[in-house]
């Protein structure tokens, strides 16, 4: 149960400018995934760190969380997404 981080395409963008947006601060913060979700970063730098590893992102990156997943979010650099659960 990873996270899968890559460049987003064009196609990511264009699918995701229409999805909801979040955003904080610089902050850490315990998390748990009851759904999946997709996100295209939009700003910021983050490390999620779950058991078995940690994945770290930032803008432009399209990332996926699996369901299910509990992890620990380091937001070092303020980050805006926008995200899609299911």
């Amino acid at each position: 149960m990873d996270i899968l981080v890559r460049k987003a395409t064009e196609e990511d963008k264009v699918k995701m400018m229409n999805k909801p947006t979040w955003g904080c601060e610089a902050s850490e913060f315990d998390w748990h995934y009851s759904e999946g979700e997709k996100a295209l970063i939009i700003e910021g730098e983050v490390t999620v760190t779950y058991v078995g590893g940690s994945a770290s992102f930032g803008a432009g990156d399209y990332v996926e969380f699996p369901k299910d997943m509990l992890c620990v979010w380091k937001v070092s650099k303020p980050v805006r997404k926008h995200y899609e659960f299911g």
